[in-house]
């Protein structure tokens, strides 16, 4: 008889989204066969969602590439792992010594922040290669609230999160966590923690044009058309200055602008703005007062308040509202977590400060922000002739075909590099277009820290987890691609790729005034295991990689804190609260009280079982609800004689797409949905599943000129387009 493989469980974080659940992993062999949510997690206490239950699936799909390829004679071929980093040293340092380093552009998608490799190597090829030309998923997502944070504190990273087990009352907007399970907002059973806050007698309210999973657990729920959010948030704040009802409380000592903030809100009466928010103006009053009589109470807003047309305008005003009510850096209100691998704070001083547009792009002017250009900017400083364009990319987990605006002239841009290398496990939509690509191991071959989303997390906590399989023959760890991937672009082809690591350990304890000797007394067997080590021993718990070793399921560091004198990095110190770049805004925000839109507008929406582009190949959770449809209410899809399950045709300025309808009361009138991250069905890609139900590209509506002016990021909600049924 076949001797049957042993099974045995290990412990993995997932890397799937931003809710970081500990998992524990049937594995029989070498194969991953289950998944189920580990109860020990100090932060996730067993809560597990489909994309984490799929761990064991999306590990295996046959179509992740498992050798590099490299172009030759027009045609992607298998590669040798030498093969592939010699062909991007040759390549790409002559470009940079004949254009200089602004000739390439690098681009880091959504998944760099759900691995270590992403966390710790791409700031390093960046600093060696000393490109102005850097676009990331930012830009398409959270940029607005890095530089209203970035303005308001100081720091573009200081960014508050709702205490969610302690608060109130919550004011969440533009954010469907049922769906997601949470973004800047790292909470493991999101779902799990609104139910409990209204069981312990608290309120949430929902602003959202769909009624969203979230939207139906709400207290209220606020059907507002969308766009206009910043609108509703303004007259929010001016009811709380009229009636008397602000309360710094703590903060006092910390704000300064105050009375300005008053008097530049004060024209956004609830009166003013009820039509263009298509909202009653007593609702309105009654969501201000609601929220200053709450014990406790935070406003939250994300992608749909952030990709929009006033998506810093939006972001400063729900942290306004914060300070104003006196719930910022309050337990029960918005707090700042504090990871274990952030630097030990510092005495409270005055900072150098955030500014905004240190360069600008080359053809549109666009200025940078928190050191990166707009995607949607990407294409044309790739396809427009004269000195300075972009000749090379290094594309590192991206997807800009499908997820930035107009990707048909993304797609020719890539087309017609000099040169393109993609580190990614798929051939996809972007990356089909490279010379070279470099494909990572699946999860289970690679350790997990989350440096990026414990900043985020609604409690502080630390969980490492190696790899629960070895590396399989032919394989190359994610951590060595990148770092080799540094040597090639730096200059240093052929060095060991631990000199990346050491280079940054000893640069690192340099800086930080830290004794040399540290670096002997570091552990773990590969180079990022010894930063990793080395970042926990200079952070503010005195936690080492042996001590997360010893603790499996994660050590709990405790609920946040309040400390907003350590986090103030202004040059007055305090909280600046109508900084110059916002009030010099706020005009484009009045004129659109005269506003009303005519025409449908469109909003994106998310689902359980995805994550932007890069899990359609994964059957089990593509399928069922998981549909590319356009929802449309019912009214209006009368009056436009559009029926259910028929093709209709959305039209805007970047072109135009076909999609089922879906019927549905779900959305408002005068709204259309369509989901974000479809499109699959470009020639030479290797995802099969994801072929096999493409959906549309909800982003070729849309031509790249439509941005927020502060952040740079694209408005892919609440734009108009027309729709018509296709005979």
């Amino acid at each position: 008889m076949p001797r049957t493989a042993p099974t045995r469980t290990a412990l993995r974080i997932c890397p799937l989204c931003e809710a970081t659940c500990g998992l524990t992993l049937t594995i029989e062999g070498t194969r991953v066969t289950g998944a189920r949510g580990d109860r020990e997690d100090v932060f996730s206490k067993g809560f597990i969602c489909p994309k984490g239950a799929s761990f064991g699936e999306l590990d295996a799909d046959p179509d992740r590439l498992r050798t590099p390829l490299v172009r030759e004679n027009g045609e992607l071929r298998e590669a040798t792992w030498d093969e592939a980093f010699d062909l991007v040293a040759a390549r790409i340092r002559p470009l940079i010594e004949e254009h200089g380093p602004n000739a390439v552009g690098v681009i880091l998608g959504n998944p760099n922040v759900h691995t270590m490799a992403g966390a710790l190597y791409p700031p390093v090829l960046l600093t060696l290669l000393r490109t102005r030309n850097l676009f990331t998923a930012s830009t398409l997502d959270q940029m607005p609230k890095h530089v209203s944070s970035g303005l308001l504190f100081g720091s573009a990273v200081a960014i508050p999160v709702p205490d969610l087990d302690r608060t109130d009352h919550l004011l969440l907007l533009g954010a469907n966590p049922l769906d997601s399970n949470g973004s800047l907002c790292t909470a493991a059973d999101f779902p799990g923690k609104l139910k409990a806050l209204r069981k312990r007698g608290g309120t949430l309210t929902v602003v959202d044009p769909r009624r969203t999973r979230t939207a139906q657990l709400a207290d209220r729920h606020v059907a507002i058309r969308p766009g206009t959010d910043a609108l509703l948030l303004a007259a929010v704040a001016a009811v709380l200055f009229e009636e008397k009802l602000t309360d710094l409380g703590a903060l006092e000592a910390h704000v300064e602008q105050v009375a300005e903030v008053q008097e530049a809100v004060r024209e956004f009466t609830p009166e003013a703005v009820a039509a263009a928010c298509d909202m009653d103006a007593e609702e309105i009053r009654t969501i201000a007062r609601e929220l200053a009589a709450a014990p406790t109470a935070a406003v939250y807003g994300r992608v749909g308040s952030s990709t929009v047309e006033y998506g810093t305008l939006t972001n400063w005003l729900v942290d306004v509202l914060n300070v104003i009510t006196g719930n910022l850096d309050r337990p029960g209100g918005a707090l700042f977590p504090l990871s274990a691998t952030d630097r030990a704070p510092r005495p409270a001083a005055p900072g150098k400060g955030f500014a905004l547009g240190r360069w600008a792009s080359r053809v549109s002017g666009h200025p940078e922000a928190k050191g990166e250009l707009p995607m949607a900017a990407l294409a044309e400083e790739i396809d427009t002739p004269g000195d300075g364009r972009i000749r090379a990319v290094i594309s590192i987990a991206a997807n800009p075909v499908l997820s930035a605006p107009d990707g048909d002239r993304l797609d020719r841009a890539l087309a017609g590099l000099d040169f393109m290398v993609s580190v990614d496990p798929y051939l996809n939509e972007t990356s089909r277009h490279a010379d070279v690509v470099l494909p990572p191991p699946p999860p289970s071959q690679s350790s997990h820290f989350d440096f990026a989303f414990n900043a985020f997390a609604v409690r502080n906590q630390a969980r490492y987890t190696p790899a629960v399989l070895p590396l399989e023959e032919g394989r190359m760890g994610e951590c060595e691609i990148q770092a080799r991937l540094v040597l090639a672009v730096g200059g240093m082809h052929g060095a060991e790729p631990s000199a990346v690591d050491d280079m940054v350990i000893e640069n690192t304890l340099t800086k930080a005034g830290a004794p040399k000797e540290l670096a002997e007394q570091l552990t773990g067997r590969t180079g990022p295991e010894r930063r990793l080590d080395m970042m926990l021993r200079l952070g503010p718990y005195d936690l080492t990689l042996d001590k997360l070793l010893e603790n499996p399921h994660g050590v709990d560091l405790g609920p946040l804190q309040p400390r907003i004198a350590q986090i103030l990095k202004t040059r007055s110190g305090r909280i600046e609260l109508l900084p110059g770049p916002i009030a010099a805004d706020l005009p484009r925000l009045r004129r659109a009280l005269a506003e009303r839109p005519t025409a449908l507008v469109l909003v994106g929406r998310r689902h359980l079982r995805s994550n932007n582009s890069w899990m359609h190949n994964v059957a089990t959770l593509n399928g069922g609800s998981n549909r590319c449809t356009l929802q449309i209410h019912p009214a209006d899809a009368a009056r436009l004689g559009l029926d259910d399950g028929a093709p209709a045709r959305i039209t805007a300025e970047g072109g135009q797409v076909e999609a089922p309808v879906e019927i549905t009361d779900a959305v408002r009138t005068g709204v259309v949905s369509l989901p974000h991250g479809w499109g699959h069905d470009r020639p030479g890609t290797r995802m099969s599943v994801a072929a096999a139900r493409p959906g549309v590209n909800v982003n070729q509506l849309l031509d790249g000129s439509r941005l927020d002016p502060l952040s740079g990021t694209a408005v892919l909600n609440g734009f108009p387009v027309d729709v018509s049924p296709v005979r």
